[in-house]
């Protein structure tokens, strides 16, 4: 061999060179000293990315060493297992008639799956018996004789089968939540690339005691309403079991969608707080004097991808939930309506089916608005505080300016749940109950016929 460098010798080094280039050691390395505009030096150094995320673990050295040879396999549907009971229990009842692909995790809907035709057959079969139990109560509301505030509790039992509505309106919007979920898991995908670690939210208790125990009030405040009433109507008592069953069906329905909204709800604020802490112990105290521009951004992703699927939690299901605020402010206003104009004759048995029924319809519209307001508040406004908190100091400019920039994304994109437009779903819907004193006060204002009669024969006598 030549002691000079040939053609072939010269491309073989260049070659080399270039497979060194590919298989370096050194990961996001730049020079170690640089110098300013003032002519001083300043460090350039910084610890490779995965350093920072295993680091922010709290993993000791020789832990570090053995992970870096130790392939991680993130956990995934993690939301979908939490809210597992409850899908279930709802796709039982013949909503969310989902099913996954055979070659991968993700949801999807098709109406000629098993589970649409056995939902489409449920559907069905509780239209035939509800239609039945309406005829039934339209004949007994013909033959009621009476003032409007006597026959209240006749005309709420049809107002009771008007759930049955939420199926086909869950149908209609099952591609909604199927996109809803694949996000889901697509952030928890994001999420350990980003922290190093699954997310770790776990509801999958609370959703287990929850699916068991709120069908059991469901139905039982059902069964005591009609049980109360059976005792002095005996056109009900006939059939009792027949009378109830489709009232329990869709009560159960009605709850357990409060439920599911509950839940998902609860996911969205567990995520922000463990976002938020996340964020707080890698830019406070693991990267300390280190400037991470790059990890601000990667968490200013991960919070637009959570504040997307706020937006979306309340556009999925925005007719469904739009329909349950609008019958749930129906049913409180004719049940307290009823309930108060009874007040002066005094309350009977019946009325405490009345009093039961406006106690679990305020109850379910509390939990709607208040879980709403909560994620949303902590989605965007907990988030900013942690940013707030942030010591600006110690960063270098491009840190600084990435947190000026996440402040902002912040401040700009919408946080909150909001059903398509409708309304948003917040503490402040619930304050639209008391717009019923109003209605109230207007029935107390009224004078009652005996009283109508007795001043009618007073101001005759005087004359």
């Amino acid at each position: 061999m030549s002691l000079f460098f040939n053609t072939d010798d010269g491309a073989h080094i260049e070659r080399l060179n270039s497979e060194q280039k590919k298989h370096g050691i050194f990961i996001n390395v730049r020079p170690s000293r640089a110098w300013d505009d003032n002519g001083r030096t300043q460090s350039q150094h910084q610890t490779p990315t995965f350093i920072h995320r295993r680091n922010n673990l709290n993993i000791s050295p020789g832990e570090l060493k053995r992970e870096a040879f130790t392939e991680v396999i993130p956990k995934k549907n993690i939301i979908f297992d939490c809210l597992k009971p409850i899908y279930n229990f709802l796709r039982a009842l013949a909503v969310f008639p989902l099913s996954r692909r055979d070659d991968s995790d993700e949801f999807q809907f098709h109406i000629q799956s098993p589970a649409m035709v056995y939902s489409a057959f449920v559907f069905v079969v509780v239209t035939i018996y509800s239609s039945y139990i309406l005829m039934d109560r339209i004949v007994i509301v013909r033959t009621l004789e009476g003032r409007f505030e006597e026959a209240v509790i006749a005309y709420l039992f049809i107002v009771n089968l008007l759930p049955i509505i939420i199926v086909p309106l869950m149908w209609y919007e099952s591609r909604k939540i199927a996109q809803i979920l694949n996000s889901w898991s697509n952030f928890e995908t994001i999420y350990f690339k980003t922290v190093g670690k699954s997310l770790q939210v776990d509801l999958k208790r609370k959703s287990l005691i929850i699916s068991i125990l709120l069908p059991i009030l469901a139905s039982g405040s059902v069964i005591l309403t009609h049980y109360v009433i059976k005792t002095e109507d005996v056109q009900i008592g006939k059939a009792f079991l027949l009378q109830v069953m489709p009232y329990c069906y869709l009560d159960t329905l009605t709850y357990m969608m409060g439920a599911y909204w509950y839940l998902a709800c609860e996911v969205l604020t567990y995520t922000a707080r463990i976002l938020a802490e996340d964020f707080q112990k890698v830019f406070i105290n693991a990267l300390r004097h280190i400037g991470p521009a790059a990890m601000v951004a990667d968490y200013r992703s991960l919070w637009l991808s959570l504040s997307k699927l706020t937006r979306d939690t309340g556009t999925a299901t925005c007719y469904t939930f739009t329909f349950i605020n609008l019958y749930l402010f129906f049913v409180i206003t004719l049940s307290i309506y009823g309930l108060m104009a009874q007040v002066s004759e005094g309350l009977g048995i019946k009325d405490i089916g009345l009093a039961v029924t406006a106690f679990c319809s305020v109850l379910l519209l509390f939990f709607i608005c208040d879980e709403g307001h909560n994620a949303s508040f902590n989605v965007k406004t907990i988030f900013q505080k942690k940013i707030l908190m942030v010591e600006l100091s110690w960063m270098n400019s491009d840190a600084t300016t990435e947190i000026n920039m996440f402040l902002r994304a912040t401040e700009m994109n919408q946080a909150n749940i909001n059903l398509g437009g409708f309304f948003d779903v917040n503490r402040n819907l619930f304050k639209s109950v008391t717009y019923l004193v109003v209605l109230l006060q207007f029935q107390i204002s009224i004078p009652s016929e005996d009283a109508a009669v007795i001043k009618g024969n007073n101001s005759d006598y005087v004359a």
